[in-house]
């Protein structure tokens, strides 16, 4: 059993190996986010995107909200939208 001393000081050299530690794994971590790329929209969903923008509206009350199953009948338009 460890006094409440023993443990205080057992706490206190875990924090701060993983202070020192973290800053490197820190730099590694920024490091691998700065080297991913974006990834690129398919052709399929900038056009989905336009469809819906134009659509949308028909589904929406003059406040803008969606109307009750809007986005469901938005999101279908504009999806016959694109096939054409």
């Amino acid at each position: 059993m460890l006094t409440v001393d023993e443990y205080m000081a057992l706490r206190r050299l875990i924090s701060s190996e993983r202070e020192s530690e973290g800053s490197t794994i820190v730099e590694r971590a920024v490091d691998q986010v700065a080297k991913k790329t974006k990834r690129r929209a398919s052709a399929y969903s900038r056009k989905y995107k336009a469809a819906f923008k134009k659509v949308s509206t028909r589904y929406k009350n003059k406040n803008g909200t969606w109307r009750k199953g809007g986005f469901k009948a938005a999101v279908k338009a504009a999806h016959k939208a694109v096939k054409k």
